[in-house]
């Protein structure tokens, strides 16, 4: 019995081991009701889509690997639905019947009548010329020779002319010279003057017009009726013929032939489509907790992005069919999750999009779904280690050049490389990964992803809301300066994300732009405006409207959600212990809640790192020059030992090891900042007789 007992407990303290390493480092955030709604919706749309092929395709493709082995239980003729429908193609130009379209009729016999207008009025009006037309001088004197009868009759004629011309279908591409033939054969009882002239209108209000149109109705008759004559393909099945062997690919014939013994099934199938719905609704519900674990400050919309995503893909799947491309569907989503939400986002994303894809598997399907998957998931390791966009370009023709070549080399030799245009499919993949590098800003706008490059972009000392920190509030910019280079080597210190520390080291003070002078670091006179003010409550309210106007100012700059966490977490909850010590000295009474900070604590990492940061970096620059290192340590332990009593850090995800190392770090800085200079001597001024 006790043998048994203790493999039982070392699985159980292995499981509890696996369950501490899987759990997030932090707590997720909080969405509200709608928000969880609406991404559980579309969580149901992906299985939706995932498991429509069982809804409305039948259970067997041409080209899918055959489910079993079949045999014909009878001699039979079945219709080759393949070889008839190239055969219909193969009709089809010859087949083609056009009729006469009346509307294009009457709009060429508005063209003889503006013609004959243009005519008489260059017979009433010799001044007014006829450009398009010229005449002769005995088709004038004709036409002046005419009475109001004759001209009349004349063009009574042409209309007759160009009446029946119309009716027997008139085609664009005909030549002036056989339009003009045609018009004088029509008005070959005309007198020569008379019959030249309107055969030269005729063929003018003619030529280069069409009044025929194509009748599909009476074109598939004919179709019909040539394939009935020369008679409909069929395929000879004899008894126990193999129709079928299980696992090689079904042939159209095959599938004619199963389909005519009943042996594809066209009816839905609910319990399948119900294991494949279910099976759609846990890989995406695991997608979105999966994003949630790598980046505890995910946002809805930006979980409705990936799936989103994933909805477009598998949309495209079931539109192009056998044509669509794995590797062009899969790897442009994975590398935007993988730049905008990190690594594993990315990672997460193309393992469920290859699990819900409503692609056909087998054979060659199965091998350029591994290539696509190989490449995608390449694409976003190197994704999130890019740090600029000038990289993002290179990944974009890099990828889809290695994609090409190891389709080619693992594809050599096979009977359906022919089936695949590699060259046209790298083409097309290195296009929209650059229309996608183009549209990066506007959905990272959009969705609040905050890449490595446009953390950098927010970092550059010269953007309007750092210029203008530094030029109102120069004390406090020098402050900021300070404490990105201790929070940067904390962060490098237990590996967070040091590009995300120190650019929301930069932001984390603005607030106090809103009154400078009513902070320390920004009173150069020496006065303080918090004496002359002789109210702790009022102080109090100062110090809160720095973190409340920073977030204002964050909105106004539209900073990242994440770089505007810092402006709240670095404060926390902490007290405002002077104004508070000041109150109670009036007021016993006082409750120490009206002079904490409204919070949040810190709920990652970074931010946590950037309040212990804060709250060192005073205490380290005002230690004497003869400071031990031990002691500077021993000086950071307690400060970080009352943020940890007074429960600052509990949400953040730090461990114990992880603070000392991040002491460490910051006794290191405080180091580099205190070294040693050379005293270098100057010499002595001289002076100058006058």
């Amino acid at each position: 019995m006790m043998r048994w007992r203790q493999p039982q407990a070392r699985l159980k303290a292995l499981w509890r081991a696996l369950l501490r390493l899987q759990r997030p480092q932090q707590s997720p955030a909080v969405w509200r009701g709608r928000d969880t709604v609406s991404v559980a919706m579309v969580c149901v749309l992906v299985a939706l889509l995932a498991s429509w092929p069982l809804l409305v395709e039948p259970s067997i493709r041409a080209g899918m690997p055959a489910p079993f082995t079949a045999r014909a239980p009878k001699a039979a003729t079945v219709v080759d639905s393949t070889a008839l429908e190239e055969r219909r193609l193969q009709l089809l130009p010859r087949t083609t019947v056009q009729i006469v379209d009346q509307r294009a009729s009457l709009a060429i016999q508005r063209r003889l009548d503006t013609s004959l207008s243009q005519l008489h009025d260059r017979v009433d009006r010799p001044a007014a010329g006829l450009s398009a037309m010229p005449l002769t001088d005995a088709e004038q004197g004709w036409l002046r020779s005419l009475d109001a009868a004759g001209w009349a009759q004349w063009e009574r004629d042409l209309r007759q002319a160009q009446l029946r011309m119309l009716s027997q279908g008139l085609s664009g591409g005909l030549a002036e010279s056989q339009l003009l033939t045609a018009a004088t054969l029509h008005l070959d009882e005309l007198p020569p003057i008379a019959r030249g002239l309107g055969a030269r209108l005729l063929g003018r209000s003619l030529l280069g017009q069409a009044n025929l149109r194509v009748d599909p109705s009476l074109s598939q008759r004919r179709i019909e009726a040539l394939i009935s004559q020369q008679g409909i393909p069929t395929i000879a099945v004899r008894q126990a013929d193999l129709i079928t062997r299980q696992g090689e690919p079904v042939s159209p014939q095959s599938l004619d032939v199963l389909d005519y013994f009943g042996l594809v099934n066209r009816r839905p199938r609910p319990l399948a489509w119900f294991a494949v719905f279910a099976q759609g609704i846990a890989a995406a519900a695991v997608m979105v907790l999966l994003l949630r674990r790598a980046r505890a400050c995910l946002e809805p919309r930006q979980a409705l992005l990936a799936l989103g995503s994933l909805l477009l893909v598998q949309g495209a799947c079931l539109w192009l069919g056998p044509l669509a491309s794995p590797l062009v569907l899969l790897v442009p989503p994975t590398l935007l999750l993988a730049q905008g939400l990190g690594t594993a986002a990315g990672l997460s994303w193309l393992a469920v999009s290859c699990l819900v894809l409503p692609l056909p598997y087998g054979g060659l399907a199965d091998l350029r779904l591994f290539l696509a998957a190989g490449v995608a998931a390449a694409g976003a390791i190197a994704a999130g280690r890019q740090r600029s966009r000038a990289e993002l370009l290179q990944l974009s023709v890099l990828l889809p050049t290695a994609a090409v070549l190891l389709q080619a080399g693992l594809l050599q030799g096979r009977s359906q490389l022919a089936q695949v245009d590699l060259l046209g499919e790298s083409l097309l993949l290195a296009g929209l990964l650059l229309v996608g590098l183009l549209l990066a800003p506007l959905v990272e706008q959009l969705f609040g992803l905050l890449t490595r490059s446009r953390l950098l972009e927010l970092a550059d000392l010269e953007r309007p809301l750092l210029r203008r920190l530094s030029r109102e509030a120069p004390g406090t910019f020098e402050h900021t300066l300070m404490i990105a280079g201790l929070a940067e080597e904390g962060a490098r210190a237990i590996g967070a994300d040091v590009d995300l520390v120190r650019t929301g080291s930069l932001y984390h003070d603005v607030g106090k732009l809103h009154g400078p002078a009513w902070f320390i670091e920004n009173q150069t006179d020496g006065a303080n405006p918090h004496d002359t003010l002789d109210d702790p409550h009022a102080s109090a309210a100062i110090l809160q409207a720095h973190v409340d106007e920073g977030l204002k100012l964050a909105r106004r700059y539209r900073l990242p959600r994440p770089l505007a966490d810092f402006i709240p977490e670095h404060q926390g909850t902490l007290k405002m212990g002077y104004f508070l010590h000041q109150a109670r000295e009036r007021d016993p009474a006082v409750p120490e809640t009206a002079f904490r900070y409204r919070g949040p604590r810190p709920r990652s990492r970074e931010t946590a790192i950037l309040m212990l940061a804060d709250g060192c970096e005073a205490a380290l620059r005002s230690l004497p020059p003869n400071t031990s290192e031990a002691e500077a340590q021993a000086m950071v332990r307690r400060l970080i030992e009352a943020r940890l009593v007074d429960g600052q850090l509990a949400l953040s995800g730090l461990g114990r090891a992880e603070l000392e190392l991040v002491i460490r770090a910051f006794v290191r800085v405080w180091r580099r900042m205190r070294h040693r200079r050379i005293p270098y001597p100057i010499a002595p001024r001289r002076a100058f007789s006058a």
